[in-house]
């Protein structure tokens, strides 16, 4: 993670596109800095998603402004605590979080939960499409009068999809400024909404509000929590380019900080205007709504500054799904890979927004199976690290019967199968709108825990099987890994 073009020798073009692709970077290019973590996590939720389901806390879960104040503190500290812990993996390899993940599962055991979280990662890019192509919609209505059809919505798609791709093609680089800058405008505009709130909200309905029950609360933080979930694995891509002193502290609270200073005024802004417009946690439009309640001057400026973030949202997700793809073992280029999730979510994007009949229930459905997809490889990924404190460059790389993590015919059979009974654990315990497993009426069904459980589960079984046994790789003489600040 390069602190500026300068920095980036040998990992960018004249300091413009990044060129490295899952090769660990060396030790002499790790000249990114922590710091640079807060704005990355800050563009990664810059999402008027957060309105919509800050509004579902009060709608569908019915709870009153203290308790959405409790869920929206306590989500981004669990969420982005465990996306910042599995980031100091990024520092120690200096490679993507799924290249890292062959020394868990095995070059050959890797593919299954690789594959999984590649094809999560294009439901979670077609959302973010859906809501970019509709916050375009909303602004094309609001100053010209112009109506969504078919053809606009194509049109919209297609242009958000392009964006996003030229982003992330280019890389590092190119997410690192436009975070920075999306980061001051958002927050400047954002600050302008909550005082426009805190003028014309009627404060003695949002506070007399009665409280909702605990279930609801533990369910709300599970829902607010899931999209933070799903960062996880493209932690350490953010992190590969920090050094080996990095301070482990400093990533976590730079990665909470981050993603919590966006989620916190967010989801409670979202509450707010349910109180008044209840109809917005249930809308077909997540986006709209804001020409609604706020007037011209502040709604249009906020939704193409939000457009900006969601892009930012979806390039830093494709960043990572095309690493993803090359570790399936896809011979192509970084910037290639990316090119298919880019037409995946165009084509998926139009289905949702023409053929689907309920946004927001398809979005929290697609939430709840996401977080237990990535929690899964979570539990194995989190305790391996436990265990590890170095990886070996060549084994990862190395994907032949020579690797150090080729293990048992490629596959490490107890981080395979304590990833699949989680996996399978975690969906007895879900329901969605279309799926509900046999346990979901639990207690942990009930509140919207399958993924907890499935971290869990996954981690436990991984921690007691025995060891695959694998040649050890050796330290570089210029590791200082020892001396890291905080060690987990």
């Amino acid at each position: 993670m390069p602190h500026d073009a300068s920095e980036a020798a040998g990992a960018t073009h004249d300091g413009a596109m990044e060129t490295r692709g899952l090769e660990p970077v060396p030790d002499a290019e790790r000249t990114g800095r922590v710091r640079e973590l807060f704005p990355t996590w800050v563009a990664a939720n810059i999402s008027v998603l957060l309105l919509t389901m800050g509004a579902g806390l009060i709608v569908f879960n019915g709870l009153n402004f203290w308790q959405v104040l409790a869920v929206a503190v306590a989500a981004p500290v669990l969420s982005y605590g465990i996306v910042g812990l599995i980031s100091i993996a990024g520092k120690r390899g200096g490679a993507p979080g799924m290249a890292l993940s062959r020394a868990v599962f095995g070059q050959r055991g890797n593919l299954f939960p690789g594959a999984l979280i590649w094809v999560a990662r294009w439901g979670w890019e077609t959302i973010n499409a859906v809501t970019g192509a509709y916050a375009v919609l909303t602004v094309l209505d609001l100053l010209f009068g112009v109506r969504s059809n078919t053809f606009l919505i194509v049109v919209t798609l297609l242009l958000f999809v392009t964006c996003t791709f030229l982003v992330s093609g280019l890389g590092i680089n190119a997410l690192r400024v436009c975070s920075k800058w999306s980061t001051y405008l958002f927050g400047a505009f954002s600050v302008l909404v909550l005082a426009y709130l805190v003028a014309n909200t009627d404060w003695s309905a949002v506070f007399d509000k009665p409280a909702g029950s605990t279930a609801m609360m533990i369910a709300g933080i599970g829902t607010i929590a899931a999209g933070g979930i799903s960062w996880v694995p493209s932690g350490p891509d953010f992190t590969r380019y920090l050094p080996r002193t990095a301070s482990s502290k400093a990533m976590v609270g730079s990665t909470v900080g981050g993603a919590g200073i966006v989620v916190l005024p967010m989801v409670l802004m979202g509450a707010v205007m349910a109180v008044s417009t209840p109809d917005l946690a249930s809308a077909q439009d997540p986006v709209s709504f804001i020409g609604e309640l706020l007037p011209m001057w502040i709604s249009v400026p906020y939704l193409v500054i939000a457009l900006i973030g969601m892009l930012l949202i979806n390039s830093m997700s494709m960043y990572s799904a095309g690493f993803t793809a090359q570790t399936l073992g896809i011979k192509v280029s970084r910037a290639a890979a990316v090119s298919v999730n880019a037409l995946i979510s165009l084509i998926f994007g139009f289905l949702l927004m023409v053929v689907a009949t309920s946004f927001i229930g398809s979005f929290i459905s697609f939430l709840t199976l996401l977080a237990v997809a990535f929690s899964a490889w979570i539990g194995v990924f989190g305790v391996d690290m436990l265990r590890r404190r170095s990886y070996d460059a060549a084994a990862l790389m190395d994907t032949t019967r020579t690797s150090a993590y080729w293990y048992r015919g490629g596959f490490a059979w107890q981080a395979m199968t304590a990833w699949a009974v989680a996996l399978l654990v975690g969906l007895l315990f879900t329901r969605v709108d279309w799926f509900s497993g046999p346990l979901a009426s639990s207690w942990i069904g009930e509140n919207g825990l399958g993924w907890a459980a499935t971290i869990l589960v996954a981690g436990a079984l991984y921690a007691v099987l025995p060891r695959t046994p694998a040649q050890e790789p050796v330290e570089p003489a210029e590791s200082v890994e020892g001396r890291e600040t905080v060690s987990i």
